[in-house]
């Protein structure tokens, strides 16, 4: 540097400046570079945030800043995965389904709705040939609700159907034709309990105590052996019972069997307990069914009962009145008293509809006026199968079943006799039976002793 400086003071004063001028200017490009050089310095590689230990197979690239783009990734399986960055759009794929519930009107049937659908006669066609379909489809009620579903072109794909509060019905239509399967939630069961005491009628009782319909003849089947529920029943008698109720999905379906229960008519008292059979018992085992209903009907009243000398309300005539007469609703099922063989099934002007049944060589019942016959001669029954309806056909006044119990031939009134007992529990069973029976009887006393201990003052309970 000192001998630049002395070789400038050696030349002539022009050329000391013009060579000063030039030798700042160099001095300014060295110390400042071009911003395009300064940026290419600073400015980091793609590489610069990596970090190398990782294999590249399982980096994932990033876009350049202020972008977005959409990035094949490589999934774990090797396929392609297609990933897209978070400024970029979502797109969801819109359903090609289209979906529409119908309500069944009154008149409705599966073909009118599936022309409201929009849908053609030929589905309905293949969809009633499925045996389930065909059962339950042809059979809807007013208020049910049926879901159908179309594809992309209008066409049927998919038919679900509601059953019951426990199965539903599906039919769906594929490349292969078409195909349906019931689903059934799992029920979950628990005992319920409930008591009366009749001030008025057996019926208006069992409703007081919460007892639907179905409950109520449950109850009178099952000590239909023992009591008359039409003439036996006493003001003040009592009843209790141990009932299932069945739940899906934590919601009430439908009540089931009844576990046990308790009648008290007349002051005797009358116990049944279900067994694993499915038959009851009494509470010591034995069989709370006789080889013959007491009574073959769910009647109102008796309106004539056995009576040899009694008046014949058409003719006025002395004419003896071989069996008991019982009123009920047109309509009401007439039940077999008990198993055997339809030996006549016809019609005559003083019998109507009428059904004999013949038991053993020793047992014949017969059923007359009935308004529909359910069977035929030489048709074996079983005890409680329905064999026809409650009419009042041939020469008769009103309504009414027309009932004889025939024993060796001869006419014995059905609502007296002795009925012979089905068997009991079986020796073997027994032990195990009373286990049971101990435990369901001392549910029904704690219950009605909880009961009565939760009763307002004053109130009347059983």
């Amino acid at each position: 540097m000192t001998k630049v400086i002395t070789l400038l003071k050696l030349l002539p004063k022009k050329h000391q400046v013009i060579l000063s001028i030039l030798l700042l200017l160099t001095t300014v490009t060295l110390f400042f570079p071009s911003e395009d050089a300064e940026a290419s310095r600073q400015t980091p590689t793609a590489n610069d945030n990596i970090d190398f230990t990782l294999p590249l197979s399982q980096r994932t690239p990033t876009p350049p800043m202020g972008q977005a783009a959409d990035i094949d990734i490589a999934a774990p399986n090797g396929e392609s995965v297609q990933e897209a960055m978070p400024s970029a759009k979502a797109s969801a794929t819109p359903s090609n389904r289209e979906v529409e519930h119908f309500e069944v009107s009154r008149g409705d049937t599966l073909a009118a709705l599936f022309q409201r659908a929009g849908l053609s006669s030929r589905d309905v066609y293949e969809i009633t040939r499925l045996p389930e379909a065909k059962n339950n489809l042809l059979k809807i009620m007013p208020g049910e609700e049926i879901v159908i579903m179309k594809d992309d072109k209008g066409e049927f794909a998919e038919l679900s159907y509601r059953i019951d509060g426990v199965s539903t019905l599906t039919v769906q239509r594929t490349e292969s034709g078409y195909s349906e399967r019931i689903d059934v939630k799992q029920l979950t069961t628990r005992t319920d309990f409930a008591q009366g005491k009749i001030f008025s009628n057996f019926w208006t009782a069992a409703v007081d105590a919460g007892l639907n319909s179905g409950q109520i003849m449950d109850l009178a089947t099952v000590f239909g052996w023992d009591i008359d529920f039409a003439q036996d029943l006493q003001k003040g008698d009592t009843f209790a019972l141990l009932y299932e109720k069945h739940y899906a999905d934590g919601e009430f379906v439908r009540n089931g069997a009844i576990l046990a229960a308790e009648f008290i008519n007349d002051g005797k008292r009358y116990t049944a307990v279900r067994y694993e059979d499915g038959n009851y018992y009494s509470e010591s085992g034995q069989s709370m069914r006789k080889a013959f209903l007491r009574s073959p009907v769910d009647f109102n009243y008796v309106s004539s009962n056995f009576n040899p000398k009694r008046l014949h309300p058409v003719t006025g005539q002395v004419k003896a009145h071989r069996g008991v007469d019982y009123v009920a609703a047109i309509g009401t099922p007439i039940k077999a008293a008990g198993a055997g063989k339809v030996i006549e099934a016809g019609y005559n002007q003083y019998n109507g509809n009428y059904v004999f049944i013949r038991h053993n060589g020793t047992y014949t019942t017969k059923y007359l006026h009935l308004n529909k016959r359910r069977v035929k001669k030489g048709d074996s029954v079983k005890q409680g199968q329905i064999i026809g309806t409650l009419g009042k056909t041939g020469r008769v006044t009103g309504a009414h079943l027309h009932y004889e119990f025939i024993v060796n031939g001869v006419h014995r009134n059905p609502r007296t006799i002795d009925l012979p007992k089905a068997e009991s529990i079986g020796k073997k069973e027994l032990a195990k039976f009373s286990r049971i029976s101990k435990d369901l009887m001392a549910k029904i006393s704690f219950n009605k002793q909880q009961q009565l201990a939760l009763a307002p003052e004053g109130k009347q309970t059983p």
